[in-house]
């Protein structure tokens, strides 16, 4: 569908609809920057509240299970009470979430509360796009998407680098309390310039489906992100997995016999739909073969300091975020189709120039090749996600863009557990060892996880090249 259609059942732009985009990059950007802003601050949590390192990693894995089980679940409730309703909840809910991370003494206190911050993240995830895609509805919603993106990436982004500012000067617990004064500001704001609800629909809600979902969920991510420290073959990982596996099974079951589900799998039914956001999945689990790698090739191999080597990760999602809303712009006048698959070529040659990496590489190739991964991500992601959100119907783009949030998700987890997976079992294969790994067996794991990575963006291109003949 092109971006210049009306669904039926959507109601022109409001004339504030650039204001609105406002607001909701907001509520992007912070659910975006609270997801990496803090990494940097592991470490002083670690010595402040006396936490080993591993049990310390929960304060971002907490946050993450949180968001994958629960996204659909709020893109659902806000089709039922309103996405704006949802969404101005998710404000304040992520700010009283962040509160009581700063005020946390202890890490079970902290963990609690980047639960609930998450829950707030995944309100403000869920509708952000659907509330984007119904204000535009007549025109520049590849445009207006494509500046989402742009916020993801500064997101991301600067999450390290104010992290790294505040912890230094102020202490850790100020990277959550920095979210709270914003929040309640955009709240406000949003009382004022966010599309009015109409009235809630009434019917039941989905307590077994939901309750399904949230076990097999977190339990299948869970398993997959401990599988490499737990052995792919040890009884807890093939029992988690299969254990999650099976629970998801009774979920699709149950959702296909009840009357009011949680998950519409008749989304899945629309061409468009099916396609952007499996497409997605992968390119997601594709993109973070680089994402988690890179560091160790410039660290490891180049002997680059953890400061230049954030300053070279910098060319990435900078590129993105320029490349991100022209091709936003350019799929309101052309569709997505021919822009999506551009992109992934982009990237598949990006995986390409990977292989030819040596320990003599020059850092000026290097910012080529990851600026040719943010072009081909900013030439993929905005057409892909009006087209995703442009092809449902206007009373589902709710349960639709927290569906779209989940693939993205996923696919984070899946690219990071199976990067990691194939690079140690590379460095063990090559005789290189995991703690003092040589450079040679570093190089050839490191190859042969890109190449792994190519294969999914193969993958991701082949079943992206269906949207052609839709």
């Amino acid at each position: 569908m092109s971006g210049n259609a009306i669904p039926a059942g959507l109601q022109a732009p409001a004339p504030n609809r650039w204001i609105i985009l406002a607001n909701v990059s907001l509520g992007t950007f912070m659910s975006t920057l609270d997801s990496s802003i803090a990494n940097v601050a592991l470490p002083t949590m670690s010595a402040e509240l006396a936490a080993p390192v591993h049990l310390i990693q929960w304060v971002l894995t907490a946050y993450l299970l949180t968001i994958c089980a629960t996204l659909p679940i709020m893109g659902k409730l806000s089709d039922m009470w309103g996405r704006t309703r949802v969404y101005q909840f998710g404000f304040l809910l992520f700010a009283f979430g962040s509160a009581w991370c700063g005020l946390s003494h202890s890490l079970s206190m902290l963990i609690g509360s980047r639960i609930i911050q998450a829950l707030g993240a995944a309100c403000l995830m869920s509708n952000s796009q659907a509330i984007v895609a119904q204000t535009f509805a007549n025109g520049d919603r590849g445009r207006a998407l494509g500046i989402i993106g742009t916020v993801v990436s500064l997101g991301s982004l600067t999450g390290p680098g104010i992290g790294g500012i505040l912890v230094h000067h102020f202490g850790w617990p100020t990277i959550f309390w920095i979210n709270v004064p914003i929040g309640v500001m955009a709240f406000i704001a949003g009382m004022f310039i966010l599309p009015k609800d109409s009235a809630a629909r009434r019917e039941p809600f989905d307590y077994t489906g939901s309750g399904l979902f949230i076990v097999g969920m977190t339990a299948f991510l869970y398993s997959l992100s401990n599988a490499q420290d737990w052995g792919w073959s040890s009884a807890s990982a093939i029992g988690g997995l299969v254990g999650a596996v099976l629970v998801l099974v009774v979920f699709f079951l149950w959702e296909k016999r009840t009357r009011f589900p949680m998950v519409d799998f008749s989304l899945y039914r629309i061409p468009a739909f099916a396609v952007g956001n499996l497409t997605a999945l992968l390119v997601f689990t594709a993109n973070f073969f680089t994402t988690v790698l890179m560091p160790f090739f410039m660290q490891n191999v180049l002997s680059l300091s953890v400061e230049h080597t954030g300053y070279m990760m910098m060319v990435y999602p900078i590129t993105m975020a320029v490349v991100a809303p022209m091709s936003g712009y350019l799929s309101d006048r052309m569709g997505s189709k021919l822009l999506t698959t551009a992109g992934l070529f982009v990237m598949l040659a990006g995986f390409a120039c990977l292989l030819t990496l040596s320990a003599h590489a020059s850092l000026v190739l290097l910012a080529v090749f990851l600026a040719m991964f943010g072009m081909g991500s900013g030439l993929f992601q905005s057409p892909n996600n009006a087209s995703i959100m442009g092809a449902v119907p206007a009373k589902k783009l709710g349960s639709a863009g927290g569906l779209n949030a989940l693939a993205r998700n996923v696919g984070m987890v899946l690219g990071t557990s199976v990067s990691v997976s194939i690079y140690a079992t590379g460095l063990q294969h090559f005789g290189g060892g995991v703690a003092t790994p040589d450079p040679h067996a570093m190089m050839n794991a490191l190859r042969i996880s890109f190449a792994a990575g190519g294969a999914v963006c193969v993958l991701a291109l082949a079943v992206s090249a269906r949207r052609l003949k839709l």
